[in-house]
């Protein structure tokens, strides 16, 4: 009863804090305007565009998955990996990271898949998609350095601000005194439930990473994570030309506003909202796009992308027991010692 109350609260928690930061960059927009940009002025053409290449990235994943899985036990149906897969995007919009779990708990019911051999390949998943993301983080960093410098120097505000907070004194002393801190502690923290918690995770990621090695088409799997995000990237790229103020921006643009927004959509809030929006304004400010423009291209992008998780999701919990009811009601073979 207690650890349910706890995962109540929790999920209050984190979905608190993305309706506060959503609330935040809304409050002050100005409905009917938006109203009015929605009906008239979206090409909705590359809305659905965008949500096949997003739904061709999920397949493009599914089979990666399929890939990893085939080494620890046998090869997967396709449509139940997929459906997994789906599944497991529905219920991280329900509590954050529960949709790892929820897809290997779906995949090892309907293929008879060990569970937690599948929550480590999950885990090598998850790896090599925050290698992939870092790097592309780097490519932002470096193609686009000057830009941000440009955009500092139009907006000396920020930059004043910025400034202000390196050189705060509060910010000095503060990690001063908790790195003295950490350095007498260093043997107690050793034993903390914090300090398991992070060697479990960076040991579950070198596990995942040496895991990867046994995957016998290891073309197709680095086919496949490449096609993941650059899929990912499309999505998102092709929404710009949905909107006037965003369809001159070029790919280095839409690579940008992926990336922050990736980051975004890493914050423990269900679905990325609101951490998702501010990341895609932030981004797309740095192209001269106005606030009031950016908050409508992050309501659509994120809206349509959660849209189609969440009916894809649902249609997947239903279909799910209907596919796979043969297996589960089909009769137990009759062996020849019983027949004698």
């Amino acid at each position: 009863m207690k650890k349910i109350a706890l995962k109540i609260v929790k999920f209050l928690a984190f979905f608190a804090i993305g309706a506060f930061i959503f609330w935040l960059i809304y409050k002050d927009q100005d409905i009917e305007h938006i109203k009015l940009v929605l009906k008239n002025d979206v090409n909705y053409f590359w809305i659905f565009i965008s949500l096949f290449i997003g739904l061709l990235s999920h397949f493009s994943r599914t089979v990666r998955w399929g890939l990893m899985i085939e080494p620890i036990s046998h090869k997967p149906r396709f449509i139940n990996t997929f459906l997994a897969v789906m599944v497991g995007y529905l219920m991280n919009m329900v509590f954050p990271r529960m949709g790892e779990l929820s897809r290997c708990g779906v995949l090892s019911r309907y293929e008879k898949v060990s569970f937690t051999k599948l929550l480590g390949t999950v885990v090598a998943e998850r790896a090599v998609d925050m290698v992939s993301l870092l790097v592309l983080l780097v490519i932002v960093i470096f193609s686009q350095f000057g830009h941000m410098l440009r955009f500092l120097g139009e907006n000396p505000e920020i930059e004043t601000k910025l400034l202000a907070l390196v050189k705060s004194p509060i910010l000095i002393v503060g990690l001063a005194s908790l790195f003295i801190l950490v350095y007498i502690s260093r043997k107690t923290l050793q034993h903390s439930l914090f300090y398991k918690k992070v060697f479990t995770i960076i040991m579950n990621l070198k596990e995942g990473f040496i895991s990867i090695r046994s995957v016998n088409k290891k073309g197709w799997f680095i086919f496949h994570s490449v096609a993941i995000w650059l899929l990912y990237y499309l999505m998102l790229y092709s929404v710009f030309f949905a909107f006037g103020f965003t369809s001159h921006l070029g790919p280095i643009a839409g690579l940008t506003t992926f990336v922050f927004a990736s980051f975004g959509m890493v914050a423990p809030v269900q679905g990325g909202i609101g951490a998702w929006h501010f990341m895609a304004i932030e981004a797309l400010a740095l192209y001269g796009i106005a606030k009031s423009n950016g908050v409508i291209f992050a309501f659509v992008a994120h809206g349509s992308m959660t849209g189609m998780i969440i009916v894809i999701g649902i249609i997947s919990v239903l279909v799910l027991p209907f596919i796979n009811r043969r297996k589960l009601v089909s009769p137990k073979p009759v062996t020849a010692e019983e027949i004698n």
